[in-house]
């Protein structure tokens, strides 16, 4: 059904007249002249047959009409205006999809999004959890986090190393057997990840303490846990640099010894090259990498005396 509407610019010159109560104001705001906002609301009294304004020399006054009118127009125009902000607010939103590990996700990622979040406001992330292998882009992703070392066909961004070492309350080291070598280990309960069987072996090969049991004690599927069990002082965690530096840091968990275990891994930021200048990954591509050398840095800054490095192989 068409309405019968009188013109738009009378209505807003009427309406911007109506809320200031002059037409030099009116004129002002509209960027238009005095005459114009005048004709305007003439045009528009002669349309609807009735006084809008009575005229004095030197001031307004709404008629009875014009203040119906007015706040009609007023809510209609403050509608349309909402609309249009939400619609541009829309256009001017991103998406983000990142697939990341979950231990990471956990420990490292969120714990830290919303500095991404207050330095990109109009990104909207999508994280989901993963330990496949991505396939872009049937990963259903923009961006992924993984552990690897070779990647073919993306572009990858090596973010941190996955250095491997014992971690533990610091209530244990103070209330339990002491820790002052790793051969001490032997009286204490070893923590393991189920999903990385080896890595209490290829640090204790590396540290050259091979008498302690390695193979006995707790299992858990994921670092998070094994880590949060350490934590509630249940036995002497292997922890990745880069899952442990908050707790560290916090003291939540200290490291009894200095020698960490280099594998060949590193964990990594990987994308499609058709997606890699879009806005919103650009952004978290720059920012990731920003974190990433704040938490290598972090030893340093803290005053925490850099590990003895072994290298060795995952088995």
């Amino acid at each position: 059904m068409a309405r019968s509407l009188p013109p738009l610019n009378a209505l807003r010159a009427f309406e911007a007249a109506a809320r200031h109560e002059s037409f030099t104001k009116a004129a002002a705001e509209l960027g238009v002249t005095q005459t114009a906002i005048s004709r305007h609301v003439r045009t528009l009294e002669q349309q609807l047959g009735t006084a809008l304004f009575v005229r004095y020399a030197s001031a307004l006054e709404m008629t009875d009409d014009g203040r119906l009118l007015a706040r009609k127009l007023s809510s209609a125009f403050d509608l349309i205006a909402t609309g249009i902000g939400e619609l541009k607010g829309q256009k001017r939103r991103h998406v983000l999809k990142i697939s990341a590990q979950p231990n990471f996700a956990i420990r490292w990622l969120i714990p830290r999004l919303g500095s991404f979040r207050a330095r990109h406001p109009n990104i909207d992330v999508h994280l989901t959890t993963s330990h496949r292998r991505p396939e872009f882009p049937a990963e259903g992703a923009d961006v992924a986090i993984r552990l690897g070392h070779h990647w073919t066909g993306v572009i990858a961004d090596r973010l941190f190393d996955a250095d491997l070492f014992p971690v533990c309350s610091p209530r244990l080291m103070t209330e339990g057997p002491p820790l002052r070598e790793p051969a001490d280990l032997a009286r204490h309960t070893l923590l393991h990840v189920s999903t990385s069987p080896n890595d209490w072996k290829l640090w204790l090969d590396a540290a050259g303490a091979p008498v302690v049991a390695w193979e006995a004690g707790p299992r858990f599927d994921s670092y998070a846990l094994a880590l949060q069990a350490a934590v509630e002082g249940l036995g002497v965690a292997i922890g990745r640099r880069v899952f442990v530096e908050d707790d560290l840091a916090t003291g939540r968990l200290v490291q009894p010894f200095d020698l960490a275990v280099s594998v060949d891994e590193a964990w990594f930021l990987i994308c499609p090259e058709a997606v890699a200048m879009r806005p919103e990954v650009k952004a978290f591509r720059a920012w990731i990498t920003e974190e990433a050398g704040k938490t290598n840095g972090h030893r340093a800054a803290a005053g925490i005396r850099p590990p003895e490095r072994a290298n060795g192989r995952r088995h």
